[in-house]
């Protein structure tokens, strides 16, 4: 057995249960969702340039926040799940293209960061127009990133690590994550077969949970995207 991030890896053997990646599907999908959400928000408000100084505020507060998310995402697959992967799955998976994709985002989000900072300070067409092109970029750099991501490591865990292995990494991801962010976002897209999955596996904790973060969240969402506060 080895051992890597200390999560003692045992990969795998036929007939073991799968894995359930849904909670990975998940977060791709919700960050692809505010990927589209943002870029077009930022592109209307460059055509509309009447942004006053709350609602800019509260649109760079997010699009800082969703930056955080996406780093901490990819970190944590670089960090905890790409050496199970390489542990459980050996010369079956080949990371170095994702981990390349990787290296490359976090130049992205610190500029994105700094449109978002700009467009705080001033509000307007420039800065708006600047936010809705760096929104742009990581939106096209993710969609095509998280479809080779799924198309090459989903079938690798889902084939060679084993199930115990899995829950691992995603404890450990969960607890670096901001879950005041990320649970409500999950929840936004999730079906209602899925939704169901992961209240039932979650149990009353997961739902005391939600009920707390959830309806917060929205009213901040509706600030954002709507600019109005109710």
């Amino acid at each position: 057995m080895a051992r890597t991030d200390r999560i003692r890896v045992h990969p795998r053997a036929d007939g073991d249960p799968v894995p359930d990646v849904l909670g990975m599907r998940l977060a791709h999908r919700a960050m692809l969702r505010d990927a589209h959400r943002l870029t077009d928000l930022a592109e209307r408000l460059a055509a509309a340039p009447a942004t006053d100084g709350g609602h800019a505020d509260a649109v760079a507060g997010y699009v800082r926040d969703w930056a955080d998310s996406v780093h901490h995402h990819h970190s944590a697959e670089d960090d905890v799940l790409w050496p199970v992967l390489a542990a459980s799955a050996g010369p079956h998976v080949d990371l170095t293209e994702l981990s390349d994709d990787h290296a490359a985002l976090d130049p992205a989000l610190d500029r994105l960061r700094a449109a978002a900072d700009a467009f705080r300070a001033r509000p307007g067409e420039d800065t708006a127009t600047a936010l809705a092109v760096e929104l742009g970029e990581l939106r096209d750099t993710l969609t095509e990133h998280i479809g080779d991501e799924e198309a090459s490591v989903l079938p690798v865990i889902e084939r060679h690590v084993s199930v115990a292995d899995w829950a691992a990494v995603e404890a450990r991801i969960r607890r670096r994550a901001r879950l005041s962010f990320e649970a409500p976002r999950v929840l936004a897209v999730a079906t209602g077969e899925e939704r169901a999955t992961i209240e039932r596996e979650g149990g009353l904790v997961l739902r005391l949970l939600l009920a707390v973060l959830v309806p917060p969240f929205r009213r901040r969402e509706r600030v954002v995207f709507s600019g109005r506060s109710s």
